[in-house]
């Protein structure tokens, strides 16, 4: 049987300095990705945004419609009321708006209000923002125009499981939620003649609902972060039977935030401790 003569390789100088040929050494195919490392399949993300979205559409379907019967009572037309949902996309501020379009108040007043009521938002986008550093300009647009107090919630709690997540799932999230408040406002402004009494169908308990589900969803599992919160609910309570009606929340969550700062140093100094190899192991036991 013949043999077949091959060539030396090449030094691995010449290698480096990028030499083609026989001998040349060229880099390794990369590893394919294995299982649960590579990116999510589109349906996959899309599964994932739509079922992440179903608890907030439960919450936002019922205050929307309330808002389009609202809407149709005060004698605004349909098209109005859909686009301010679509456009404006911001519940209190809609909700606000209305009761100033309703007295007949100037335009200026009702823009320079929207513009005060939604100022969170910058804060919101802020702490967001790094998650989405490596994104194209519209992309990181399309999503600060989708950002909503419910979303904010949603994502934070994702991208702390999650460095990375398929920009399909972000979009499904945002879309599914932002077409669940177009399609309630529509909704209540057809069925505005048949519902007479909103408050009587208790639909402004769907928002405080939803977030009692998303916090419970979301500190089952963290310790400081029960705490933090029954330190929050159990302080807007108490100060409110003490008569602080209008500052019991803003206080019981200041309260309760610098309550948390306090317990992250403890619990971070105890998980480096913990993490921490024992001298006696690094020098050796004794024999």
């Amino acid at each position: 049987m013949r043999s077949v003569a091959t060539d030396p390789p090449a030094p691995a100088h010449h290698a480096a300095a990028g030499a083609t040929g026989a001998g040349a050494v060229r880099p390794a195919a990369p590893a394919p990705a294995g299982p649960g490392r590579g990116p999510r399949p589109p349906k996959a993300a899309w599964a994932a945004g739509f079922g992440q979205a179903v608890p907030v559409v439960l919450g936002y379907v019922p205050v929307a419609f309330a808002f389009g019967v609202l809407g149709h009572t005060a004698g605004l037309p349909w098209w109005a009321m859909v686009a301010m949902s679509a456009f404006v996309y911001g519940g209190s501020s809609q909700f606000a708006a209305l009761q100033l379009l309703a007295v007949g108040a100037a335009p200026y007043a009702i823009v320079l209000t929207t513009f005060v009521v939604n100022l969170r938002h910058l804060l919101l986008s802020a702490a967001i923002a790094p998650r989405l550093a490596g994104w194209r300009r519209r992309e990181q647009a399309l999503f600060a125009f989708e950002l909503t107090d419910e979303a904010f919630a949603v994502h934070s709690a994702q991208y702390a499981d999650r460095a990375e997540r398929p920009r399909a799932e972000v979009f499904t999230f945002n879309t599914a939620v932002h077409a669940s408040w177009v399609a309630g406002t529509l909704v209540g402004v057809l069925a505005g003649d048949l519902v007479t009494d909103v408050e009587a169908l208790g639909l402004d308990y769907a928002l405080p609902a939803m977030f009692m589900a998303l916090l419970a969803a979301g500190i089952i599992a963290d310790g400081r972060g029960l705490a933090v919160a029954v330190v929050a609910g159990g302080g807007a309570v108490g100060l409110t039977l003490l008569g602080l009606q209008y500052w019991a929340v803003l206080v019981a969550a200041a309260a309760a935030a610098t309550f948390g700062l306090a317990v992250a140093p403890r619990e971070a100094h105890t998980d480096a401790r913990a993490d921490r190899p024992d001298r006696r192991d690094e020098e050796g036991a004794p024999g």
